[in-house]
Order: structure tokens, then sequence, then C-alpha cells
């Protein structure tokens, strides 16, 4: 079994239809910041019956209210894997898709709000978008968006933020990983792929891919 992870794609999809179609890969996990201008249905329809689709969601998919809605409301927005552990293509793989913000949560810093609801209580009517969060921090993470995964297990985790071991990662995210059990943690958002010392780390870059086979 084939799976191809892919790095963030802001707004160009062709080389990953060129990758499915020569690899034919039996799953596909997208890294976030897609930049959509059309519902992600529409643009991934070149390859929805080649292989599985699967996505955590990037800082630049809450830019504005076509990219939220072009990817949280589309018909596939039950493959979005954040706070999730799924079986894909053999594999557990957990997801955590958006990044840490000052204004919130910026690790080891303690954090400003634990929840989302916390933040929309303080926050002010006028600051609200559609009765909830502001769009731009409805991909800020929160530390209920980790308590999510309590009590769960997985091989891989994905995530938008890096670990660590990276110039601009976050223990918070090793912390996640630990708690999981993971073998191996798959992230974007770093466009210039950061090479790590350690095999576990792998920083998929702007239009990358990283395969996994067994």
């Amino acid at each position: 079994m084939r799976i191809l992870f892919c790095g963030d794609p802001h707004g160009q999809f062709e080389h990953i239809f060129e990758q499915v179609r020569r690899t034919r890969p039996a799953a596909v996990v997208l890294l976030g910041d897609f930049d959509l201008s059309q519902p992600f249905e529409t643009v991934f329809a070149p390859i929805l019956d080649l292989t599985e689709l699967w996505f955590i969601h990037g800082n630049h998919d809450t830019d504005n209210e076509h990219c939220y809605d072009h990817l949280f409301y589309s018909q596939l927005s039950d493959r979005n894997l954040h706070g999730k552990v799924m079986n894909i293509g053999g594999l557990r793989i957990a997801g955590l898709g958006g990044v840490f913000r000052g204004q919130i949560w910026y690790p080891p810093e303690t954090p400003r709000y634990q929840t989302k609801a916390d933040f929309i209580a303080r926050c002010g009517k006028g600051n609200r978008w559609r009765g909830g969060l502001p769009l731009k921090h409805r991909s800020s993470i929160f530390p209920e968006d980790l308590d999510l995964f309590q009590g769960q297990k997985a091989d891989i985790l994905v995530c938008h933020e890096a670990p660590a071991a990276h110039p601009h990662g976050f223990a918070a995210i090793d912390d996640l990983a630990d708690s999981l059990g993971v073998k191996q943690i798959i992230h974007g958002h770093h466009h210039e792929p950061f090479v790590y010392s350690d095999p576990r780390y792998v920083n998929v870059g702007f239009r990358g891919f990283y395969e996994m086979s067994d």
C-alpha cells in the first residue's frame, strides 16, 4: 500500500494529479494551505476515482471566506483529519491542522485561552464571524484541539506546524506525538524543506511529496 503525503499546494494542483496518475497511491494526505478558488471536490475531481483523499488545514485556509468555505464546507469535508485518528492504507494516522498564534497559544508560553468558547466569550461581539470564532482563528490551535487525542494511539502524526527539532518548531507537537505513540511526524507549512537528522521527522515542502509504502 502506498500513501502519498503532499506539501502546501497554494493553488497549484496539477503536480499532485500527475503524481497520482503516475504512482497510483492507495491514499493521498494533503498537509494544508490549499488556496482553493473552487470547492475541494471540484478542484480534485481529476483524481477522485483514482485514490482516497484526506487532508488537514493550514493557516492560509482561513485567509478569506472563499478559501474557508471551499474546504470546510466541501462535499469531502468529512475527510478532514483534524482532531481524528483514522485508518488509512493500513496505518493509523492522526491529524492536527492549523498553527499556533500568540493571541491564543504560542508554546511554550501559557495558553491565553484553553477553548474556542473561552475566546468567543471574550473577543467581543463585533469581532465574531458568523456568530463564532473570527475567521483567522479558525486555523488557530487551541489546547482543546490536542485534548481531542486523549487516550488514542497512532502510527503517524500529520500536522501543519513542525516539531521542536525544526528551527521554527514546537515541543508541543512532540508532546502530542509522544502521547499518541507515533513512529513518525510528517508536516508541511515550511516551504523550504528542513532536512532532519532523525528519520522520524519529515518536512514536506512547497509542492513537495513524501511517499510511504509497505
